[in-house]
């Protein structure tokens, strides 16, 4: 029998992804609960006047090379393959069975949020992780929902994200014992192999970068602020260049300061936290 705990259980439970005869299931946690459980676990350590310091390990930024979208006859048509490297849905389904029996007897955390600050076009994320940090970090970056919206939570995408988990090349698909495995038509998004949270937030952004522009919508890599008039200002560039010290600006109010969508009336934070970093 699994042991649920935690604020708001949702009633659409873990088995729908699978997820079965885990040790211990933390339902959305609040911050001060996980950062709680990350310093007693021994998962990172209070610097001075408190924030919590982890190391990720071999991962210090993003694997773009280890990062791949199911083709299938959807995605065939929709997804640019110059750029991005595919994996076919047996190799999927194989990996999601080795993630999902690895992930037995494990103690996790789910948090469920919202990729999306405005309400008309964001979608409902739920994140399944072994360690407190991730869930904590995730929480701080993605929207949260009303305490009463969290029993009802459906989500329209799931992450799975199993940071000790080692990919095989040889049945999964992967370059190595790292994976970012999308697929858009089961909805889910398998992450392995790396403890930088940074995956799990750009794996929202590559839902979004995917389904928003169906919706006349262009999602952007940018900061935004905006003035007392409403007049917005979008700061473009590369990870590192700028945008965040830019749209840091006293006399304008902040929106975001790396992942937006631009619709015919408004442009919107995908997330509710920043990402500067340190």
């Amino acid at each position: 029998m699994v042991k649920h705990t935690g604020r708001h259980i949702s009633a659409f439970g873990l088995d729908n992804h699978g997820l079965r005869n885990a040790s211990l299931v933390h339902w959305n946690d609040t911050s001060a609960a996980l950062y709680g459980m990350a310093v007693e676990r021994g998962e990172g350590l209070v610097a001075k006047d408190g924030p919590l310091v982890v190391q990720t390990g071999t991962h210090t930024g993003r694997s773009a090379q280890d990062k791949f979208t199911v083709r299938d006859s959807h995605t065939e048509k929709t997804v640019w393959w110059d750029n991005n490297k595919s994996m076919t849905l047996e190799q999927f389904d194989s990996l999601r069975q080795s993630m999902l029996g690895y992930a037995q007897g494990k103690e996790l955390w789910v948090q469920d949020l919202y990729g999306g600050a405005d309400p008309q076009n964001r979608i409902n994320v739920r994140i399944v992780t072994q360690h407190a940090w991730h869930a904590l970090f995730i929480r701080h970056l993605l929207v949260e929902p009303a305490l009463a919206e969290l029993p009802d939570f459906t989500p329209d995408f799931t992450i799975l994200h199993m940071p000790d988990f080692e990919a095989t090349p040889e049945l999964h698909g992967s370059r190595g014992e790292t994976v970012i495995a999308v697929n858009f038509a089961e909805r889910m998004v398998l992450i392995g192999g790396t403890s930088y949270a940074g995956e799990i937030k750009k794996s929202v952004f590559t839902i979004l970068n995917y389904l928003l522009p169906e919706r006349g919508i262009m999602p952007m890599h940018c900061s935004v602020n905006v003035g007392d008039k409403g007049d917005s200002a979008i700061f473009f560039g590369l990870s590192g260049t700028g945008k965040t010290t830019l749209s840091a600006d006293p006399d304008r109010t902040l929106i975001g300061d790396d992942e937006h969508g631009w619709a015919d009336n408004t442009v919107f934070n995908f997330e509710g936290g920043c990402y500067a970093k340190m």
